[in-house]
C-alpha cells in the first residue's frame, strides 16, 4: 500500500525525529511504501525555532550551540522519506495515498503550543480511505470531563486506533466508548531503523546525561555515582551545569550513537528511557510532572517501574542499585512480546478494506 505518515517530523526533538523515522522503516518492513507527510507552517516553523534557540530560559548564552544543533537537524530532515510538501491548513493539496497513519507522538495534544487543536491530526481531511491511528499520544493534556464533543466525534472516522499510553487510551475510550490498544512507541516497536550505532568518542566509559529540570538531588547523585567510578557526565542536547562536558550541538545522529555506545544514561526525557532500553544501557530518570503520565505507562509495559526514581529524598542508593548492574532480562523480553503486538496491530489496520470484508 501506498502509505502517508502524519507526525511531527520536524521538531528539534532527537525523540520526534527517531520516532517519525523508526515508523516509516516499520511500515516498509511489513511491505508498504510508506512516506512523511512534509506538512509547512511558518506559524509553526517560528514558534519550533525559537524554542529551539532557547529551551531553557538560562540558554542565552548557548545559543550558538542551539542554532549549531538546529543546523544539525535541518540537514538530518532533508534525509527522510519525505511527501511532496503542503500547508498544514490546506491540507486538500497533500497527495492522495491508500491509507494514512496518524502518529506517534503528541498529536492529540490539544494543550500543545503551537501543534494543539490543527483539525489535520484528528483526520479533518486526510485524503486516503483509510485513516488508522498507531501510538498516538494527548501528552500531558488533561480532560476531567473527557474530551470535548467536537473532538471526541473526529475520532470515530478513524478506522483503527492504537495509544501509546494509559491515559491516551481512557480518553479515548470516554470519546468512543471502546477500548484501543496500548502500543509501542516506533523506537522500540521497528528497532532495526537504529541500526546499531558506531562507537564514539575515545571508547571511554561516560553518563549520558538527556533532559533539563533535574532536581538537586538527582543532579547530586548521578554525579557521586560517576565519580565513583571515574565516568564523566556528559549532557547532549541541553546544558546542564553539573554535567563534566556538554555537546549542546549534536545531531539526531550523533545523539543515537552516543546513547549506544553509554556506560549508563540519566534522563528526564520519555526518549531517553526509550533509547536506553533499546541499547540495552542501565539508565534512571526522573519524571517531570509534563512527562510523567507516558514514563510511568512505558515503565509498566516493560515492567521497569523501579527505573523511575523520586527527586524529593536521597536517591544514593538508588543509583547504586540501578546503575552499576545490566539491565534485566525481563525488560528485552516484555520488548519483544509488545514488539509482536504492535506490528500485529499495524498489519490488521492495514488490511485492504476488501481483505478486511
Amino acid at each position: 500500500m501506498k502509505i502517508g505518515v502524519l507526525t511531527f517530523h520536524r521538531c528539534i526533538n532527537y525523540g520526534s525525529y527517531w520516532q517519525a523515522r523508526c515508523l516509516v522503516h516499520g511500515l516498509g518492513s511489513l511491505g508498504h511504501d510508506a512516506v512523511l507527510l512534509d506538512h509547512a507552517s511558518r506559524r509553526i516553523d517560528r514558534a519550533e525555532w525559537k524554542c529551539a534557540l532557547r529551551p531553557v530560559p538560562e540558554a542565552r548564552a548557548d545559543r550558538p550551540a542551539y542554532r549549531s544543533k538546529m543546523q544539525r537537524f535541518f540537514e538530518a530532515f532533508a534525509s527522510l522519506p519525505l511527501s511532496q510538501r503542503f500547508p498544514l491548513d490546506e491540507p486538500g493539496q497533500m497527495p492522495t495515498y491508500d491509507a494514512i497513519v496518524v502518529g506517534s507522538d503528541e498529536v492529540w495534544n490539544l494543550s500543545h503550543p503551537w501543534y494543539g487543536r490543527v483539525p489535520l491530526f484528528y483526520g479533518d481531511g486526510l485524503r486516503a480511505p483509510l485513516k488508522i491511528a498507531y501510538a498516538a499520544s494527548f501528552g500531558h493534556h488533561a480532560e476531567p470531563d473527557g474530551l470535548d464533543r467536537a473532538w471526541a466525534r473526529r475520532l470515530h472516522d478513524f478506522d483503527a486506533i492504537s495509544v501509546r499510553d494509559d491515559a491516551s487510551r481512557s480518553i479515548v475510550a470516554g470519546a468512543l466508548a471502546a477500548e484501543v490498544p496500548v502500543v509501542l512507541d516506533p523506537c522500540l516497536a521497528f528497532p532495526p531503523a537504529l541500526a546499531d550505532a558506531p562507537a564514539s568518542g575515545d571508547g571511554l566509559p561516560y553518563v549520558a546525561l538527556y533532559g533539563h529540570d533535574f532536581s538537586p538531588a538527582f543532579g547530586r547523585a548521578v554525579r557521586a555515582w560517576a565519580r565513583r567510578r571515574g565516568w564523566p557526565v556528559v549532557s547532549i542536547g541541553y546544558r546542564s551545569e553539573w554535567a563534566d562536558r556538554q555537546w549542546i550541538d549534536a545531531g539526531p545522529h550523533e545523539f543515537a550513537a552516543f546513547m549506544a555506545n553509554a556506560g549508563a544514561v540519566a534522563t528526564t526525557f520519555f526518549h531517553g528511557c526509550v533509547f536506553a532500553l533499546r541499547f540495552g544501557r542501565p539508565f534512571v530518570c526522573e519524571a517531570s510532572w509534563y512527562r510523567g503520565t507516558k514514563l510511568r505507562c512505558l515503565m509498566h509495559q516493560v515492567g521497569a517501574e523501579r527505573q523511575l526514581v523520586d527527586g524529593s529524598r536521597a536517591l544514593d542508593d538508588d543509583m547504586e542499585r540501578l546503575l552499576d548492574a545490566p539491565l534485566p532480562e525481563a525488560f528485552a523480553t516484555r520488548i519483544a512480546a509488545l514488539q509482536r503486538s504492535s506490528r500485529r496491530f499495524l498489519r490488521e489496520a492495514l488490511r485492504a478494506p476488501e481483505a478486511v470484508a
